[in-house]
């Protein structure tokens, strides 16, 4: 954003730091604050029978937390919690809704997320119907690598089950698929993204409409240079 959009921000910012496991928006219930993330990562999620979750959005650096306030909304019957820890800075609902009719320039650049997150989750609804599990798990550490600008993700094959809405062997297996090609490196609780070339071949068009989305967020972003091999 430009300097005089900041600006009027920046008064009103305090940071906050993010545990992993913190839910942000509680499904149903008023918004308070929105977060701009400085690291971590934040899941999008909606709960369904017997408390089962599937994600539905990822939430990086690139972008903020609390998309249906910009668009006239108190509440969302979706959950956001930090499945990765992080820092944001934080402005109250209040605040922001002051500021934003003062700068048509800052609204226009936060509501350009919000397109950026709503192709995303398109995708996701795509790429659940068409792709395979192999597939849509390399779109998943695509996603989370362009997010949190590291090739590591710390992450359990429990929780990637439960984020892509499948049985946790099925997760296991594909995991040990991935190694195997040296896409990655599993390790307990943390997986290693060895070559972001290979992953993207074998996500295929699952990542291809999704890939620009941190480049175009909120925040500049850049990709870890020691993923990409020849």
């Amino acid at each position: 954003m430009s300097p005089e959009d900041f600006d009027l921000l920046r008064p009103h910012l305090g940071p906050v730091a993010l545990d992993l496991h913190d839910v942000v928006v509680q499904p149903d219930l008023p918004i308070d604050d929105v977060y701009f993330l400085e690291g971590g990562l934040a899941s999008v999620v909606v709960e369904g029978e017997e408390r089962k979750q599937s994600e539905v959005g990822l939430v990086g650096r690139e972008g903020l937390i609390g998309i249906p306030i910009l668009l006239g909304v108190d509440k969302t019957p979706h959950k956001v919690f930090m499945q990765v820890a992080g820092s944001a800075q934080r402005i109250s609902v209040t605040d922001l809704r002051k500021i934003l009719p003062r700068s048509p320039t800052l609204h226009t650049h936060l509501l350009r997320y919000v397109n950026e997150f709503m192709l995303q989750v398109a995708q996701t609804a795509y790429a659940n119907a068409r792709f395979h599990l192999d597939q849509r798990l390399a779109r998943w550490m695509l996603m989370a690598q362009d997010r949190l600008g590291t090739d590591h993700v710390p992450l359990t094959h429990e929780f990637l089950a439960l984020m892509l809405g499948v049985r946790r062997p099925g997760v296991t297996e594909t995991i040990h698929i991935l190694e195997g090609l040296k896409a990655i490196r599993n390790r307990r609780c943390e997986i290693t993204i060895l070559d972001r070339n290979k992953l993207q071949t074998i996500a295929g068009p699952a990542y291809d409409e999704t890939s620009m989305a941190s480049e175009n967020g909120i925040a500049a972003t850049s990709r870890p240079a020691s993923s990409i091999t020849s």
